[in-house]
């Protein structure tokens, strides 16, 4: 009898945590380079994310070609000259909510948490903070956070004959909306 209690309760445990997971295959990054000759800005809706309310892990991936321009030769540059996307195709960040216990996603409302975790871009992983938005709505869970990056921090080198136009850092919007896994 001690045994099948037991096993209840593993069993129990286990899908518990697993409900706990919220995931995205359809995440969207933004990013910004702001100058006063060029506004360059592109969006890659496409990211993979995975969120564990429970132990406040959160990770997502990304290909750097999934990056889309207002025009080709943007894109073109970005992929062959910047980000080298060919070379260094996947872009990717593991961190934890250091605070997730403020964030109630059984109960509608709107949130924030601090999250710290690896920025990994060209194979170059820095540490990286921010503070991210929690807007819970029937369910399901909407991230929403900003980092400001610095290209040299990544080994992205701008041409001389480009340096006007692309700014030094770079601001990046992230917007996942969750479902329960």
């Amino acid at each position: 009898m001690k045994k099948i209690i037991l096993s209840i309760a593993i069993l129990a445990l286990v899908l518990n945590l697993s409900a706990q997971k919220y995931h995205t295959k359809t995440g969207v990054i933004k990013f910004l380079s702001k100058t006063k000759l060029e506004d360059i800005k592109a969006e890659n809706r496409k990211v993979v994310s995975e969120l564990n309310s429970v132990t406040g892990d959160l990770q997502f991936l990304l290909l750097m070609k999934g990056f889309d321009f207002p025009n080709q030769l943007m894109e073109d540059h970005f992929n062959e000259t910047y980000a080298e996307s060919t070379k260094y195709p996947k872009a990717s960040f593991k961190g934890k909510l250091i605070d997730v216990k403020k964030v109630d996603f059984t109960k509608d409302g709107t949130y924030t948490a601090d999250v710290t975790g690896k920025l990994t871009i060209k194979n170059i992983t820095k540490d990286v903070v921010s503070t991210v938005t929690f807007v819970v709505k029937g369910g399901k869970v909407t991230a929403t956070a900003h980092l400001d990056i610095k290209l040299k921090d990544y080994n992205i080198v701008i041409p001389a004959i480009a340096e006007a136009k692309i700014a030094e850092s770079i601001g990046v919007d992230i917007i996942m909306d969750y479902t329960k896994k």
